[in-house]
């Protein structure tokens, strides 16, 4: 064995990767990053993609509600307490709260609060301040001539399955029945005293009024005839033209002039100025498009063949 015979282990070292030196590196052209786009790219993490299908985050169900400012308790099981009075950590002469739990070694923090929690048998009185306790707890501790003081009173605590008492509240429909409390009306004040009427004045006698002069009586004007050249009484000149040969009559229009009795040619072919006014209102129609489809023009000429 000589000093240049000397290597390390197959595989031990590898040649340094030459990134973005093109395809002469021996990496090609995207230096070990496959392809394009987002997953070239280093410190991309795409999470929750499984292939297209639904992710697992959207396939569970989402229940309940998660308090952002709610309380954390540290709990104190009884079976924890019994531990610490064996070991000596508690004298039952001397009442706890949270801070002297922890500085007893009973518990590591306090949180927000501490709790007993449990049930079983206390081996010696003990005073306790704590934030909530179970009734199990409470019923172990003072069976051992000891003592629990809840000082967060507002909190309760239900067992499992126990529903909220809610026989001291008023339901919506007992609210709404209510009578609303009236309010005092205020006192009605005092009216004046009338004032004296001054005596009446004697009335003059009244001239009598000359009788009205009768006015001749204005002649009735005879009202203006409406036009007539539409038919009611159906096609019986033979069978109906094809109104629809006009441009701008369509099958709505057709079917409007022959409920009004109007089948041929000549008939449209006789229309004057009121003829068309009148149409216009009974077809519904923007105003002016008889005039402007020149409907009588058309009609004179289809009336000839």
């Amino acid at each position: 064995m000589r000093l240049n015979e000397l290597r390390d282990n197959e595989g031990a070292t590898h040649r340094k990767k030459r990134i973005g030196r093109g395809i002469g590196s021996g990496k090609g052209k995207t230096g070990g990053r496959g392809v394009k786009g987002q997953k070239s790219r280093s410190g991309v993490a795409i999470n929750g993609f499984e292939g297209g299908q639904m992710p697992i985050y959207m396939r569970l169900p989402k229940r309940g509600f998660n308090k952002p400012n709610r309380k954390r308790f540290q709990e104190l099981s009884i079976a924890s307490l019994n531990r610490a009075i064996a070991a000596g950590k508690i004298d039952a002469k001397t009442e706890y709260d949270a801070a002297a739990l922890v500085e007893a070694g009973v518990i590591r923090r306090a949180k927000d609060g501490v709790r007993l929690i449990g049930a079983g048998k206390v081996d010696a009185a003990v005073k306790l301040h704590v934030s909530g306790a179970s009734k199990g707890a409470v019923a172990s501790v003072e069976a051992a001539k000891g003592s629990v003081n809840v000082l967060d009173e507002g909190t309760v605590y239900r067992a499992k399955g126990e529903k909220q008492d809610r026989s001291g509240k008023k339901t919506k429909a007992e609210k709404k029945g209510a009578p609303k409390a009236e309010k005092p009306k205020p006192a009605p004040k005092p009216k004046p005293a009338p004032k004296p009427k001054p005596a009446p004045k004697p009335k003059a006698e009244a001239k009598p009024k000359p009788a009205p002069k009768a006015e001749p009586k204005a002649e009735a004007k005879p009202k203006a005839k409406k036009p007539q050249v539409l038919y009611t009484d159906g096609a019986t000149d033979g069978e109906p033209d094809d109104l629809k040969k006009i441009k701008g009559i369509g099958p709505k229009f057709e079917g409007d002039l022959n409920a009004k009795g109007v089948y041929y040619f000549r008939q449209i072919a006789a229309w004057k100025a009121a003829d068309i006014k009148m149409v216009d209102e009974i077809i519904d129609s923007f105003p002016g498009r008889i005039e402007r489809d020149e409907w009588v023009k058309q009609a004179k000429e289809l009336a000839k063949d």
